[in-house]
């Protein structure tokens, strides 16, 4: 069994290179300063059970960008010789708002360039094929309205469409599919979309038996937390016991249970702590639908999503393990630089 200070040291190594440029490499002493905000009893255990977990969920700048590097040679996605196949493609930028899929482009033009000494579509010519590229899909409503206004307004009538991300949640991605469609058919285009994604995560409420985010199999017997639940207009989706879900990014029904139960009653705390959160920030992460939260566990080198819960992320007077950027891309331009200068030697 791992020490306190062996498991804060560890920690930090998993995230060492978070917002990095942004902010100063995570010590120990931060995430200790971070996890002392709950019971003392549970420290050493959420410690624990964070450590493992952010070992499969935390994608640093090297995961990320070998991700996009073998993306950009599948064969099922640019067949036999990707370096004639990308240049014919039009990389969009269409998101309605934050800056991961501005970020996430430059990274992947960089990538190209590397890899071929290419560019991406340009020209008067039709593209062969569109990319849109993001971070994450999460509950689905980003890319579903992107795509829907692009449909609309600027696709041409028959098109092929790859949305690329790293993590995918399901139930987002069914949500955001179908209300794709929906719109493709509406508007009498021919849009053949393809996803392609790092790593899927189970979110469905169908299958929150095997599900990778947070999901309480209770309420727990707090009185802030079952005020909580008793304002909300449908009763929460509970879990219940015995899966470390189909990722199995938990280490035991137990560690699970532990971050589903404190992370809850932390983030209604919170709530109450900070008046500048939102009415969609739910204590497990941002969800427009009144619920506990969205649940994901899923932390990028380049930011922390507002899916994830609040306990991870919130600020003053919480002091968050990941603290959040709007507007930041340091770290991007930083394994930009990188590829620019050796390729793919340090990656």
């Amino acid at each position: 069994m791992m020490t306190r200070q062996e498991l804060l040291q560890s920690i930090c190594e998993t995230t060492a290179d978070y917002r990095a440029g942004d902010l100063a490499p995570p010590t120990p002493d931060h995430v200790d300063r971070w996890v002392s905000q709950f019971d003392e009893t549970v420290q050493q255990a959420i410690l624990s059970e964070m450590d493992q977990v952010l070992k499969k969920t935390y994608f640093s700048a090297d995961v990320v960008a070998r991700f996009l590097r073998g993306a950009l040679k599948t064969k099922k996605l640019a067949g036999d010789d990707p370096c004639n196949f990308w240049p014919q493609v039009e990389l969009l930028e269409v998101q309605g708002g934050g800056n991961s899929q501005r970020e996430m482009n430059a990274l992947f033009k960089e990538i190209l360039r590397a890899e071929c000494g290419a560019e991406f579509h340009q020209g008067n010519q039709p593209p062969n094929a569109f990319v849109y590229l993001d971070d994450g899909i999460f509950t689905g409503n980003r890319v579903r309205r992107d795509l829907e206004a692009w449909i609309e307004n600027q696709a041409p009538n028959r098109c092929r469409l790859h949305v690329i991300c790293i993590a995918l949640h399901s139930g987002g991605q069914y949500y955001a599919k179908e209300r794709i469609e929906n719109k493709i058919a509406e508007v009498g285009k021919e849009v053949d979309i393809y996803w392609w994604r790092r790593i899927e995560l189970e979110d469905r409420k169908a299958y929150s038996y095997s599900s990778d985010v947070l999901r309480p199999t209770l309420v727990p017997d707090n009185p802030e937390v079952q005020e909580y639940v008793a304002g909300l207009p449908y009763p929460p989706t509970l879990r219940t016991a015995g899966s470390v879900g189909n990722q199995a990014i938990f280490s035991s029904e137990e560690g699970r249970a532990l971050l589903e139960q404190e992370f809850l009653v932390a983030g209604v705390r919170i709530r109450s702590m900070c008046p500048n959160l939102g009415d969609t920030q739910r204590p497990l992460g941002h969800m427009t639908l009144e619920s506990l939260g969205f649940g994901s566990m899923i932390v990028t080198f380049r930011n922390c999503p507002n899916n994830a819960p609040l306990a991870l992320w919130a600020g003053d007077p919480w002091y968050p393990l990941f603290q959040r950027a709007t507007n930041s891309q340091t770290a991007i331009q930083n394994l930009i630089a990188r590829i620019a200068a050796d390729g793919f030697g340090p990656v």
